[in-house]
């Protein structure tokens, strides 16, 4: 989400290289940019004194004419200070008013992809609000027939996910139309399993299993070659939209007018309005986890139907 301010700075300096530093995914999702002089995975929360760790790299960083922060942590604020340079943007915390030069506030109540944006943008009057597409530089992958990728995982905890078998039976409804490609990351290979067990057990055999098995660039690029996406709210989701993929998205805990697909033309979001939701928690706290069982599979095909095709 990210990804549009930072094609609104490469446009704004357009001499500029970056250096992107962050988690190893998300490093290895952005390390393709064609501005891109170094790529970092940030790697201080493992070590055993992270403040020391940070320091370390803001010296093997090195001061820059601008740096800029999307993390809203303390860490990420120290690292730009650690590195000397003059110029450096966050949003408004009490650490990044106290360690930064910029503390620039940002409105909460709108898209993250428009927040992101409004924080890189903030030390120009030049710019005329408008954000671009979400955009990835890792090309597509081409697939001799149309492909349907089911995403059944979401990293930030279990009350995110939708069911295993519900995804299979929508995959089984659209396996006469697609071939299908099941989604996932190394701790989501179970719940992948489980999607693969109920096709088999439906005689469903126009299918492979990805999960745990893809590469980040392996990821995007399959994901981008997709004809249609089923998912749950997740980093897979917003590479869909950087491809504009046709995409359904379950939504249960979290504040989808936050995080859903940005300028997605055939994203269609599908979630029930509860009086507990957005709760944002990991796992659902009622233990009822309604938000996301009351969504069933004909739920979602009709949506399809009616939406897609």
């Amino acid at each position: 989400m990210a990804t549009p301010a930072i094609e609104l700075l490469a446009t704004y300096y357009p001499h500029a290289k970056f250096t992107f530093v962050g988690s190893y995914v998300s490093i290895e999702a952005i390390k393709h940019h064609p501005k891109c002089q170094k790529a970092i995975v940030d790697e201080t929360k493992k070590a055993k004194n992270r403040f020391i760790a940070t320091y370390k790299l803001a010296k093997e960083l090195g001061e820059f004419n601008l740096a800029i922060t999307f993390r809203n942590q303390l860490h990420s604020s120290l690292l730009l200070r650690f590195t000397k340079t003059v110029l450096c943007i966050a949003r408004k915390s009490w650490h990044s008013a106290f360690l930064l030069s910029h503390a620039i506030p940002i409105s909460t109540s709108q898209h993250l992809v428009q927040q992101y944006a409004n924080l890189a943008m903030s030390n120009t009057d030049k710019w005329d609000k408008n954000i671009p597409n979400l955009k990835l530089y890792i090309k597509p992958k081409k697939f001799d027939k149309p492909m349907l990728g089911i995403n059944a995982g979401a990293t930030y905890g279990s009350a995110k996910r939708w069911y295993p078998e519900r995804f299979a039976e929508v995959a089984k409804t659209f396996s006469d139309k697609f071939d299908i490609i099941i989604f996932g990351g190394p701790n989501e290979v179970e719940m992948a399993c489980e999607i693969e067990q109920n096709l088999k057990s439906w005689h469903v055999d126009n299918y492979i299993n990805l999960a745990g098995k893809t590469t980040i660039n392996e990821l995007c690029a399959n994901i981008g070659g997709c004809s249609l996406f089923i998912t749950n709210d997740s980093g897979p989701m917003h590479v869909a939209a950087a491809y504009q993929v046709p995409t359904v998205a379950i939504f249960g805990p979290t504040r989808y007018k936050e995080t859903s697909q940005w300028m997605n033309k055939k994203s269609i979001i599908i979630r029930h309005e509860m009086e507990c939701s957005p709760c944002m928690k990991r796992e659902c706290p009622l233990k009822h986890h309604e938000c996301m069982k009351g969504i069933t599979a004909s739920e979602v095909i009709e949506a399809i139907n009616l939406n897609i095709f």
